[in-house]
């Protein structure tokens, strides 16, 4: 909801992102290729939502843990759990 020209988090405005793109972009601005305007934007929505800084965090963290894993280092039923789990795994909805 818009109100006099602020954002009330969630909503879209537009040069405001609302959490459901920023889910959308998150790759893209850890990698660094996310196009400067766009990480401007991210960057802005990231230091008013706590709730999207911490999911970047925990992005990180997952990119930095699964770089030092590699498919030989798992036992074999790990493997397993993993295929399962993301085989059901369905987009959180915001």
């Amino acid at each position: 909801m818009m109100n006099g020209g602020t954002t009330v988090r969630g909503s879209r405005r537009d040069e405001g992102l609302s959490c459901r793109e920023m889910v959308g972009l998150v790759t893209e601005y850890i990698e660094g290729t996310l196009p400067r305007q766009e990480r401007r934007r991210f960057e802005r929505h990231l230091k008013g939502c706590p709730h999207c800084t911490t999911y970047v965090e925990q992005m990180r963290t997952v990119i930095r843990t699964l770089g030092k894993l590699d498919e030989d280092s798992l036992p074999p039923a790990s493997m397993d759990e993993l295929r399962a789990a993301f085989r059901g795994w369905k987009r959180p909805e915001f």
